[in-house]
């Protein structure tokens, strides 16, 4: 089995958290599938590089709202780091004496991540401005949006005033006796704050914090607290008014959030977020299958194994192909169409644990010795 992440154990206040072992395997560990000679069926560059130092934990490459800058969280650094997605040159970097458990949020201007001395620090063109401390755990990137800093916690989702960090309200969550140790999901849809709780996806008015809506797309079920672990996990698949979430090791599905409805969920065994573009949704399973799904009807077009066992990262729809990393620092392009393997990109051999992202044309990847790509196809 494939390393898959820890889960986070409470009694009464999940501010008291014990870290527990989600799933554990003893059985010999699969070996990953040989890789073939790269077919090079699509020509891609690699046009910068730059290094944000190693990294220990969890880290996030996000596109700020103008798409004109990539920013790096490096875990083990503590340090928050703003680079063109254009050449790679480093904007800011800003130490925020603790390692980055979550982020990084990001408007364009208010940078926010969490720490792990559970404190909130949100940057103001990399200075810092204000520092809230949390109480509890986060795991997911701060969502900065509308002035406004959106946290997503192991006991509740809080909004703050992005210029003061003033607490404008608190919504808790509820029935969740465990909870993973990985990012989760929240974002802005329209006017609505879309969160991520248990297998919810959830709206809520973004101004209060009071729900409007939820859709369920997995159910919990199973003898113990472990095996009804269903959070929503990594990133989403937007398309207008419609997301497209992972339930981990259970469902994918796709939710109206102008109706507040589950269109579609599918059985399916991953633990990383999902990608898409206007017609598909890419996941990546627990075995490093990649799957694409039909977004209007949620059926299965094809299903790829050409990455069996090597710790494949969640997707991302690159025009003609989906980008995935691997736990070796190869960078896969499968095609949209069939998933069959259009060319493979070398990195510094260390694992790509980040989903990739797209900052304009450029295609960044992020490894874990902290070194960041930026490729682009010709």
């Amino acid at each position: 089995m494939v390393n898959l992440p820890r889960a986070l154990s409470a009694a009464g206040l999940l501010a008291c958290a014990l870290l527990v072992a989600a799933c554990s395997s003893s059985g010999k560990k699969p070996e990953p599938k040989p890789l073939p000679p790269n077919p090079n069926l699509l020509a891609v560059q690699r046009i910068w590089t730059a290094q944000v130092g190693e990294i220990s934990g969890p880290m996030t490459l996000r596109v700020t709202a103008d798409g004109s800058q990539v920013l790096a969280v490096g875990g083990k650094t503590g340090e928050v780091t703003a680079l063109s997605a254009a050449s790679g040159q480093q904007l800011w970097r800003t130490a925020v004496g603790a390692r980055v458990t979550a982020g990084v949020g990001s408007d364009g201007q208010l940078t926010s991540v969490v720490t792990e001395n559970n404190d909130l620090v949100t940057l103001d063109g990399g200075k810092e401005i204000w520092r809230q401390p949390l109480g509890a755990r986060s795991y997911t990137p701060p969502l900065v949006a509308g002035a406004r800093v959106f946290v997503l916690t192991a006991d509740r989702v809080l909004a703050l005033d992005g210029q003061t960090g003033r607490r404008l309200w608190s919504q808790p969550r509820v029935g969740e006796p465990l909870m993973l140790r990985q990012s989760g999901s929240i974002l802005a849809v329209g006017n609505v704050l879309v969160v991520g709780v248990a297998g919810r996806l959830m709206g809520l008015n973004p101004l209060t914090g009071e729900p409007q809506w939820q859709a369920a797309v997995a159910v919990s079920r199973g003898a113990n607290d472990i095996e009804r672990l269903v959070d929503l996990v990594g990133s989403v698949s937007r398309q207008g008014s419609v997301v497209c979430g992972r339930a981990y090791q259970s469902r994918v599905g796709c939710v109206d959030t102008n109706r507040g409805s589950l269109i579609w969920a599918k059985n399916a065994q991953g633990y990383t977020g999902l990608g898409g573009d206007a017609d598909r949704v890419f996941g990546t399973e627990g075995d490093g299958r990649v799957i694409a799904w039909q977004r209007a009807s949620g059926d299965q077009l094809w299903s790829a194994d050409a990455l069996r066992y090597r710790n494949v990262s969640a997707p991302l729809a690159l025009g003609r192909a989906v980008a995935v990393g691997d736990g070796n620092g190869n960078v896969h392009l499968l095609s949209r169409e069939d998933g069959s393997t259009l060319t493979r990109l070398i990195t510094d051999g260390s694992a790509i644990e980040v989903q990739p992202v797209l900052a304009g044309n450029t295609l960044v990847v992020a490894t874990q010795k902290g070194a960041i790509y930026g490729f682009r196809p010709e």
